[in-house]
């Protein structure tokens, strides 16, 4: 795991810019798994202004992690519009390659296997985008989700809810399920990119990074992937025992490492 802490949330989303453009270059059609959220709208918003300028995205597919029960995909809270709105036509791409898990299908659980085989037809997801929730949630994987999870339907935790409400008029207006990637899809990913800036989020990514790997908190699974880049700002990395070694560590990456 690289730890790589910045001074506040704009650097935080120019860097992680730089990692995605990085890939793009590299491979045109490369798989994004894209999150929702606060956590990553800066990112989006500088990719879409590269994407108008030098970044050709035009070949990347992407993956939403996760989608509400019941709400209709054209309702404007939904993750369907959400990545419509915010990443797909900001971004420039193809909306045929852009896929959300099911949330008002007939047959969830088949929706969800479906969900996965496209994942596994595509190559698998080169790069995971990530938030952290305040309860150590990544996608909507509440505490105690099992490790090996696939794509499935998830009751959200009440914190969950409560954080949500603001984007709905009314907090019995947030669902109470949703269809979420699992922990397992994710740790298939070729690289994890998670994301976490302001005070808020110092405890639970104190615990994802530096805490034991327990379903208490599903983030610390991350301690496992093979190549996991945890980019924070430095409010949100406030509770971390080893912050500067993680600073030294950067400021001493070889070039070549960069690449």
């Amino acid at each position: 795991m690289e730890v790589i802490i910045v001074p506040g949330p704009n650097d935080v989303a120019v860097l992680a810019a730089d990692i995605v453009a990085r890939l793009i270059q590299q491979r045109p059609d490369a798989v994004l798994g894209l999150a929702t959220g606060s956590s990553p709208l800066g990112l989006y918003a500088e990719l879409a202004r590269r994407a108008a300028t030098t970044l050709d995205t035009t070949r990347v597919s992407g993956f939403a992690l996760d989608e509400y029960v019941g709400l209709d995909p054209a309702h404007p809270q939904s993750y369907a519009s959400v990545i419509r709105t915010q990443v797909t036509e900001p971004l420039g791409l193809d909306p045929a390659r852009v896929q959300v898990p099911p949330g008002d299908a007939t047959d969830l659980e088949r929706s969800c296997a479906e969900f996965e085989q496209a994942i596994r037809e595509a190559g698998g997801v080169d790069l995971q985008i990530l938030g952290l929730g305040g309860n150590g949630h990544i996608g909507f994987n509440e505490p105690t989700s099992s490790f090996s999870s696939r794509t499935r339907i998830k009751t959200l935790a009440p914190a969950t809810r409560r954080d949500n409400a603001r984007f709905f008029p009314a907090p019995d207006d947030v669902p109470t399920h949703c269809v979420t990637q699992g922990l397992g899809t994710i740790m298939d990913a070729t690289t994890v990119l998670l994301l976490a800036a302001g005070p808020a989020k110092a405890d639970a990514l104190a615990k994802a990074v530096e805490g034991p790997v327990a379903a208490l908190c599903p983030a610390s699974i991350l301690q496992h992937h093979r190549r996991a880049i945890v980019l924070v700002d430095e409010e949100a990395a406030a509770g971390l025992a080893l912050a500067d070694y993680y600073r030294y560590a950067y400021a001493n990456k070889p070039e070549w490492q960069r690449s």
